[in-house]
């Protein structure tokens, strides 16, 4: 490997010489000796029209030239404004890591590409991962910097509407329908909401909410976000930089709508959306939304985005004998404080981050608390082993992180996390072998991948630790398994062993039904079928249906952390705007090119 700086800058520019030349001229022959035979590109719309991984070099060669041809790919060049080039080690594996930028017939983007040697090839410096990702089109850049809107002040009509009248009536849609129709303002619709709007394109939210924030408002009373500050931030608009490390949910909730006043996004709290169905011809849908003022409306948007979480359908379980119990049962999605269950007793069913936070907010308010684990749950510190994941946030520019984030393959990602979870097991030894004494059943993930990827493929089923695992472990917080309740009765759960566990409030953190459920109650069981799995991965290396087409024309996804939902609303606004533009088709057939 190359140790100087000017040499890594050297061997980063030539490859991207040699692989611009090799592209332009379409020859197999000079593409083959720039990548590793275990090699990875990722593309996210820049010349496939699509986001997806690609693993080998055979496999890699059978597409890219085709792309490359449609697409035009020239001027790769490295960036001048990102991080230089560098050594890294990624996934276990040291690299010449080097951030560059390129356009294509009709686009802008950036990319990474990542060195090693290979050693049958004389150490020959080669491709081990490359990614390529649409930034902008051209003719159509976000309106800001340079292209921001101008304003009033240039020609101003005095005796015509104000900003504030304009605004109020491009919220109050009395005339007209959104292009977009947003359904749910949390962080991802909130994130897609105003990439779209910065691209142009006429962009409606909606919430059954009273108030923009009260999807984090409402939720437990001491729930603060379980990753840092850096790593959090919404698109164009960084949090404060004397914010706390860990955000409180009420913090949160405000911000999103100081947000939606700030990014001038239309909003409509106290709405909701009742079901739609789609137009082939017209190529619209319509939708019927409630009002919680007793109205309704029906508008024709050419998109919908479903931006509700991984699922808005909380997961109730059929447990044996619950009905006959005397006390409240609440699912986690619907609980409030525990000061108002202060010297009661109560069980918390479900050992996730929800319920392992619920039953320590009870425990604090002076409750008598049993933990109920339903099956093997990761734990992890919160500190230093959950945020392993997000050590490069740490330094460095936001922009290249995300763009670093985009830029590991599924599999590479995997591995990476196996690593990080073989240190947080060190990390946490001392905890995880008190859980085990007490009987907490463990585990770490799928082969030890770790909790990103237990959030990636189920939403859930990890804890990161701030105090309740102690509680646990200590036996201030009983545990109980929920294999051992042969049923409940109205005093509590009644176990096999005939033993009573009594209780007054029963929590059931049971997570959420699959998002696919809340497509079939919205849009009907034909068209839930058609789309098919949402989130999680298939056969494939990406997400399923998010952040990109789906095979329903005009419906769209997006969902995930406020990371994940910054980084990829970009590509999903790009999509939409492409297709506005008549730059791509809607539907998921054969893509279009940029050009």
């Amino acid at each position: 490997m190359l140790d100087k700086t000017d040499d890594i800058s050297v061997a980063a520019d030539n490859w991207l010489v040699q692989f611009e030349d090799a592209l332009a001229s379409g020859d197999e022959i000079l593409l083959r000796p720039l990548f590793h035979p275990d090699s990875y590109w990722r593309d996210v719309l820049a010349l496939s029209w699509n986001i997806q991984t690609l693993n080998g070099i055979d496999t890699i060669l059978s597409e890219l030239p085709g792309h490359a041809e449609r697409a035009a790919p020239r001027t790769f060049r490295i960036d001048p404004d990102r991080a230089a080039p560098r050594k890294v080690t990624r996934a276990g594996t040291p690299s010449i890591e080097a951030i560059f930028r390129f356009e294509t017939a009709a686009g802008r983007g950036h990319g990474i590409v990542r060195l090693i040697p290979d050693a049958a090839d004389n150490n020959r410096l080669k491709a081990w991962t490359l990614l390529t990702a649409l930034e902008e089109l051209k003719g159509f850049e976000e309106q800001q910097g340079h292209t921001r809107p101008r304003g009033q002040a240039h020609s101003r009509d005095f005796r015509g509407p104000n900003w504030l009248d304009q605004r109020k009536a491009a919220a109050d849609y009395a005339e007209r329908d959104p292009t977009v129709l947003v359904v749910g303002g949390g962080q991802a619709g909130l994130a897609i909401a105003a990439r779209l709007t910065q691209l142009g394109i006429d962009t409606l939210i909606i919430d059954r909410e009273a108030r923009v924030g009260d999807n984090w408002r409402k939720r437990y009373h001491a729930l603060t976000l379980h990753n840092q500050v850096q790593v959090n931030h919404l698109p164009y608009m960084p949090f404060p930089p004397n914010w706390p490390t860990y955000i409180p949910k009420d913090k949160l909730a405000n911000w999103f709508e100081a947000y939606v006043e700030a990014m001038e996004l239309n909003f409509w709290t106290g709405t909701e959306f009742a079901g739609g169905s789609y137009d082939e011809t017209q190529g619209r849908w319509t939708v019927a939304l409630r009002r919680t003022d007793g109205t309704a409306r029906m508008m024709q948007p050419r998109h919908v985005v479903m931006g509700t979480g991984v699922s808005g359908i909380p997961n109730l379980p059929e447990i044996t004998g619950l009905t006959h119990f005397a006390g409240k049962v609440v699912h986690s999605s619907r609980y409030d404080d525990g000061e108002n269950w202060t010297g009661k007793r109560a069980l918390v069913i479900g050992t996730g981050n929800s319920g392992h936070d619920i039953a320590q907010d009870l425990h604090s308010s002076g409750a008598d608390v049993t933990l109920v684990q339903r099956s093997s749950t990761l734990v992890t510190n919160i500190e230093p082993s959950a945020q392993l994941a997000y050590a490069a946030y740490n330094e460095g520019t936001l922009d290249d992180n995300d763009l670093i984030a985009t830029s590991m393959p599924l599999a590479l990602a995997r591995r990476s996390h196996a690593l990080m979870t073989e240190q947080s097991k060190e990390l946490d030894q001392a905890l995880l072998d008190g859980l085990e004494r007490v009987g907490f059943k463990l585990d770490f993930g799928d082969e030890g991948t770790g909790w990103q990827f237990k959030y990636l493929t189920r939403g859930g089923g990890y804890y990161f630790n701030v105090g309740c695992s102690d509680f646990v472990a200590g036996g201030a917080i009983k545990l109980a398994q929920f294999a051992d309740i042969e049923t409940f009765a109205a005093e509590g759960a009644r176990l096999r062993s005939g033993e009573t566990i009594p209780a007054d409030l029963i929590v059931l953190a049971t997570g959420y039904r699959p998002q696919e459920e809340l497509v079939a109650k919205l849009f009907g069981a034909a068209m839930a079928a058609r789309i098919g799995p949402i989130w999680g991965f298939g056969d494939g290396q990406e997400l399923r249906n998010m952040y990109t087409r789906t095979p329903q024309p005009g419906l769209w996804f997006i969902a995930g952390s406020l990371a994940q939902c910054r980084i990829n609303s970009r590509y999903l606004a790009l999509q939409i705007k492409a297709i506005e533009e008549g730059l791509l088709p809607r539907d998921v057939g054969p893509r279009a090119n940029l050009a």
